[in-house]
């Protein structure tokens, strides 16, 4: 399966202009043959909105999964998109997957980082949200979440083949790292490919690393975003490609072992 991979600069508070960039890279991702469009961590509502989330959030079923279901639905491919969840009284840094004809996931942030997202969002329980797509298993984390080995590794035992990772990675020298090492060794250590995608730019509250990235199985880098501008990257999800790689580094299989 094809995956392509936006790296944006989302205008904060403004979900208008930000779904609307997300439907040309949807129609320029299907144009290269590509059956999953995955956007940045509140990639709807931009990550720097702030004040905005009170009167931008959307239920899970809301107008944000309508339009973002309509985009798919019109160009043939699945979706994944961040967005300010709202439940009951509650807000969420979620990210909703769907394919436009009837299946629908959101995955809700487990590990808020700093005061920002603290003061804005609520974290939930960490858990497994999978869904499939094209004979793919796909789990789902969101930015921070990646940096905690233990939530990757339940994906999986879950039986992911691919962990699709929203962020807004912050630009500096951890971002940097957590960008050219630790995205490949998520990847390599799980058997899985890892899908990181980032902002790029800056607005009132941040400046975001871009450095997108997808990984392989086997820790080589499938395709990598510069550090600036905008960019839609492609690659190729093909588990049986890295049979060799799951042979030689059998590090699932020798954990259930000891479990």
């Amino acid at each position: 399966m094809r995956i392509a991979a936006l790296q944006m600069r989302a205008i904060p508070g403004d979900s208008e202009a930000n779904l609307a960039r997300i439907a040309a890279a949807a129609a320029d991702a299907a144009a290269g043959g590509a059956k999953l469009l995955i956007a940045p961590e509140l990639a709807v509502t931009g990550y720097g909105a702030g004040e905005a989330f009170a009167q931008i959030g959307s239920p899970a079923s809301g107008v944000v999964a309508e339009r973002l279901g309509a985009i798919a639905r019109e160009n043939g491919l699945a979706i994944v998109a961040g967005f300010a969840e709202t439940d009951g009284g509650e807000r969420y840094n979620s990210a909703l997957f769907t394919d436009g004809i009837g299946t629908n996931a959101v995955y809700r942030k487990s590990h808020l980082y700093g005061d920002y997202e603290r003061h804005w969002f609520r974290p939930e329980a960490p858990g497994s949200i999978m869904v499939e797509l094209g004979g793919i298993r796909l789990g789902m984390l969101i930015c921070y979440d990646v940096e905690f080995p233990e939530n990757v590794r339940r994906l999986a035992l879950a039986g992911a083949d691919l962990v699709v990772v929203p962020t807004a990675l912050p630009k500096g020298t951890s971002g940097t790292f957590i960008a050219n090492h630790m995205i490949a060794v998520r990847a390599f250590e799980n058997q899985v490919f890892v899908a990181y995608v980032n902002h790029c730019g800056a607005d009132d509250h941040f400046t975001y690393a871009g450095l997108s990235r997808i990984a392989a199985p086997d820790g080589r880098l499938l395709a990598e975003a510069p550090a600036e501008g905008e960019t839609l990257l492609f690659a190729e999800i093909r588990p049986e490609d890295f049979a060799r790689s799951k042979a030689e580094n059998t590090y699932l299989y020798d954990l259930a072992r000891q479990i």
